[in-house]
């Protein structure tokens, strides 16, 4: 009688767990309103925006290869994007020297490039607003602990730049003037596009390839600095070599439709795991409602890009969401017409299912991974929702499932409702 009251009270919260995270989810995905609302990001397929490729145009004589440059452009990209709360935009490499980069959302494309800049300008400007280098000019930055200066007391944070040697008689000049001045108007100002990151005083005259620029500096400022310097200014000019402006107007009717049908299609699903495998049946549709609301959270705190090709790989995970579920409740009828109680039959079930659900899932992972890592655009949106999507239904298979059957185990529920043969004993 206690195991059938902690059952019924573990079944219970359970049920009432699945569906505080499908109203949740049902929440995250703003059903009846997802076009208007933010709550998921959209890629450029679904609320339009402008496609901007660039081609590289390499410096004769340059010390960088092409793939080191279009790699590092890239990064600098991406922060520039990231500080101009262009989060849900994408930067990818296109062929060998060319990189293209879509931000939903801006449909004039001049506008895009505008926005981004052409060259991510660099530059250390005295306080006479006379520049004195440039970002081509650094050869390396740094954030260090140790002793800043020969004169100073204890160790801290501080940020270590190398000049190249065209720059260092410049740089001897400028903080020979600066140290010169009063107070407050000896400093050389380091800008980025206009916006000064940094603004460093200068007290004596600095004759080597080598400065240090300290004060207060956290492990964190101080690299966040160093990156910003070392970074940039892009490794080499690019010019626009395509500009388009794409409509929103096919993705939003696709994205209704993609939603409704994958709505019809999960409820055809539920309905026919209850009437194929009848109580296991009514527990996979418990366990399909959390993994979908889970997936609309996830999508909805990580603002990863929702593509089409992104819901193809959500409707796909939900198929093997669902083929996790069919798997154990086979093994467990195997089990259960071996002559075995119900409770010995689940839990064979599940540890006989156990390794070949986890074997499928984790080659599904590895082809995700590798479709992530190289593709591109739409391909690498089809990637992100596959990788999460079979994290969540290893989840919802294991976990969710699995402790809902134990539960209902407990009740002395008929076998044959689990789908033993007729001949079966019961408990």
């Amino acid at each position: 009688m206690k195991n059938s009251v902690s059952s019924l009270v573990l079944t219970l919260l359970c049920i009432t767990l699945a569906v505080l995270v499908a109203l949740f989810g049902i929440n995250a995905l703003n059903i009846g309103g997802v076009l208007e609302e933010d709550t998921i990001s959209k890629g450029l397929d679904l609320v339009g925006g402008s496609s901007i490729t660039f081609k590289a145009v390499p410096e004769e004589n340059s010390e960088i290869s092409m793939d080191d440059a279009i790699e590092k452009a890239i990064n600098i990209l991406r922060k520039r994007l990231d500080g101009l709360n262009y989060n849900e935009a994408t930067v990818a490499k296109v062929g060998q020297d060319q990189i293209r980069i879509e931000i939903p959302g801006i449909e004039n494309p001049d506008e895009a490039v505008k926005t981004l800049g052409s060259t991510a300008k660099l530059v250390f400007e005295d306080s006479e607003g006379t520049v004195v280098i440039e970002g081509k000019d650094i050869a390396a930055a740094d954030a260090v602990y140790g002793q800043a200066r020969n004169d100073s007391v204890g160790s801290e944070w501080y940020v270590s730049l190398q000049f190249n040697d065209t720059a260092k008689q410049a740089f001897t000049d400028a903080t020979s003037r600066m140290a010169a001045k009063p107070e407050g108007e000896n400093y050389i100002a380091i800008k980025l596009d206009n916006e000064t990151i940094s603004r460093p005083s200068v007290s004596e005259t600095i004759s080597d390839t080598h400065c240090s620029i300290s004060g207060s500096f956290t492990e964190e400022s101080a690299k966040e600095l160093a990156t910003l310097i070392s970074s940039g200014q892009l490794p080499v000019a690019f010019q626009e070599n395509e500009l388009r402006s794409v409509g929103a107007s096919l993705g939003s009717e696709a994205l209704s439709t993609s939603i409704f049908a994958g709505a019809i299609g999960i409820l055809l699903v539920m309905l026919y795991m209850i009437l194929i495998y009848r109580v296991p049946g009514v527990v996979s549709c418990i366990s399909l409602i959390a993994y979908a609301a889970i997936f609309a959270i996830v999508l909805s705190v990580t603002k990863i890009n929702l593509s089409l090709p992104g819901i193809a790989g959500i409707i796909f995970t939900i198929g093997m969401a669902v083929d996790s579920n069919v798997i154990i409740y086979e093994r467990i009828k195997e089990e259960l017409n071996l002559g075995k109680t119900l409770k010995a039959a689940s839990r064979a079930g599940f540890e006989r299912a156990f390794t070949a659900i986890f074997d499928s899932n984790i080659t599904t992972l590895i082809a995700a991974v590798v479709l992530w890592y190289y593709g591109t655009g739409s391909v690498q949106g089809f990637a992100k929702t596959l990788f999460i999507g079979v994290l969540i239904s290893l989840f919802t298979a294991l976990v969710i499932t699995r402790v809902l059957l134990y539960a209902l185990v407990e009740f002395k529920i008929s076998p044959r409702l689990f789908g033993a043969k007729a001949g079966h004993v019961e408990e």
